[in-house]
């Protein structure tokens, strides 16, 4: 059994050069937030759902952070015995499907709420997933609308992919913003936090958890698979960079600025691989 303080030192690096306000939520998250999130994938074993793909408004084209972050998660878990899709919408497919390897990429309809808890519903029963995970995915708030960081409305250009995760009892949302699918969990604090939304996602998730930059959540929670299972399941530093690199060639933009660039969340690349660096150094004190 790891000693719980393996997982707190992740939880540091993933947390670290916080730029919006995840450390100060950090201290009212469940104690063991991590380990719970890689735990409900061990303990639910089969196929896993994973959502992500978030709209830039003044690129009309899917950011950087979210989609390298998934696909980590999805290599993690099919290395230990599981199967993956990916569940985005139209504004996210092809980047999606430029990293996404031979595994499925479901488009999610852009349409009404009616139509959207008929859609999950039915994926639900098609693919019978074990568990959920939501990466860097725009959730619904309390106003009906869905939001960037800076509160500009971008309903017309998202699906409502929240539907499946009010539908599922085992589930994990990953975000760095307060607006994404899982921080209803946290909803009562956020905007109590400064540099975060007033009006927060609603949707909540099973387990949640927080980071500096989704992608970093991401491997973070990898990392935490690592260390439960004993094998060195993250990606390394040039794999990261070589995902973001892949998607911005076709059509995805640094998140913060909307521009056509290999950056992630204002972080240059050398700035970005601060996390995996560290995870991996991390891993390498572990034996892994």
């Amino acid at each position: 059994m790891p000693d719980s303080s393996i997982f707190t030192k992740i939880e540091d690096i993933i947390l670290q050069d916080d730029i919006r306000g995840m450390k100060a939520l950090r201290q009212h998250m469940k104690e063991g937030w991590l380990e719970k999130s890689a735990q409900l994938l061990l303990d639910h074993p089969g196929k896993v759902l994973i959502a992500t793909g978030f709209y830039i408004i003044r690129a009309q084209e899917p950011e950087t952070d979210g989609p390298p972050g998934a696909v980590a998660i999805a290599d993690a878990l099919k290395a230990i015995g599981n199967t993956v899709a990916y569940v985005t919408d139209k504004n996210c497919t092809v980047a999606m499907r430029k990293i996404a390897g031979d595994d499925e990429v479901i488009d999610f309809p852009i349409t009404t709420h009616r139509e959207s808890s008929e859609f999950a519903h039915k994926l639900l029963v098609e693919h019978a997933p074990s568990a959920l995970v939501s990466i860097e995915r725009a959730g619904l708030l309390g106003d009906g609308t869905y939001r960037n960081w800076k509160g500009l409305d971008f309903s017309e250009h998202n699906a409502k992919i929240d539907h499946m995760f009010d539908e599922h009892p085992y589930s994990i949302g990953i975000g760095d913003g307060g607006n994404e699918i899982g921080m209803g969990n946290m909803r009562h604090v956020i905007p109590d936090i400064e540099n975060l939304p007033d009006d927060p996602c609603v949707t909540t998730t099973t387990e949640l958890i927080t980071a500096s930059v989704s992608n970093w959540g991401g491997y973070g929670l990898v990392a935490a698979l690592s260390i439960k299972t004993g094998k060195n399941l993250l990606p390394s530093v040039e794999q990261g960079y070589e995902w973001v690199k892949d998607i911005v060639a076709v059509g995805a933009v640094e998140g913060m600025t909307g521009e056509s660039k290999d950056w992630v969340d204002a972080r240059a690349p050398e700035d970005d691989a601060m996390c995996l660096r560290d995870l991996q150094a991390l891993l390498a004190v572990e034996s892994l």
